[in-house]
């Protein structure tokens, strides 16, 4: 009888749990979504400009390539990106997914803290989305007839710069019904650049008419 009364309580147990587990919905399992706010200017914060880049590239970074072929051979120099946990590198048209390793290194740790920092904030979980990385001088010379923004003296061609996005990111989890929208997810993205540039880790520009965070590794000399 006893054994009896012990297997329905158990039963009874496990129902509970189970009823608890199904009730909860992701939001209450992650706490209730805390505010998102940027206290900063994106312009003026985030405003070093083409010839500090451009030093520290030069500084630190490859000999530029001229073009695809020589890129090979550059390539032993550096690491290749690409999606992963933390950041998802977009199709590149203009650049080749290859970093010098102090930027490969700066990349993942952006991607990491940026979901350190949404999980602080109780938010659903997205990674960064790269969208140009190492450029040839050819890369450089073809992007210039279509974009005449791009500079010609371009800090991408040392192996030490990449841009990430501003206005698009990866759901790491599409089941999660909590979507953050892309206004809060920049202000989270850039408390996270702030910190790393406060850090000396980096340089950066918000750049506008790209929609994207033009970043450059820094070494400590």
């Amino acid at each position: 009888m006893k054994k009896i009364v012990f297997n329905i309580w158990l039963i009874v147990a496990a129902c509970s749990v189970a009823a608890i587990c199904s009730s909860c919905g992701k939001k209450e399992e992650r706490g209730e979504l805390k505010r998102i706010w940027y206290n900063g200017s994106y312009n003026r914060d985030f405003k070093d400009l083409n010839d500090v880049h451009l030093a520290e590239a030069e500084r630190i970074g490859i000999k530029p390539a001229s073009n695809r072929e020589e890129a090979e051979k550059v390539k032993k120099e550096m690491e290749k990106i690409e999606t992963n946990e933390y950041y998802e590198v977009e199709k590149l048209t203009h650049s080749i997914p290859y970093l010098i390793p102090s930027a490969a290194q700066l990349l993942e740790d952006i991607g990491h803290n940026f979901q350190d920092s949404l999980r602080n904030l109780n938010a659903s979980i997205y990674k960064v989305k790269v969208t140009s990385v190492t450029r040839t001088v050819d890369d450089v010379k073809n992007l210039k007839k279509r974009n005449t923004n791009s500079s010609q003296n371009s800090a991408h061609r040392y192996g030490t710069t990449f841009d990430v996005s501003w206005v698009r990111y990866a759901k790491v989890d599409e089941s999660d019904t909590l979507n953050i929208d892309k206004d809060r997810l920049k202000m989270v993205l850039a408390m996270v650049l702030r910190d790393l540039k406060r850090e000396e880790r980096c340089y950066v520009k918000h750049e506008r008419k790209q929609g994207c965070f033009h970043i450059t590794v820094r070494e400590k000399k």
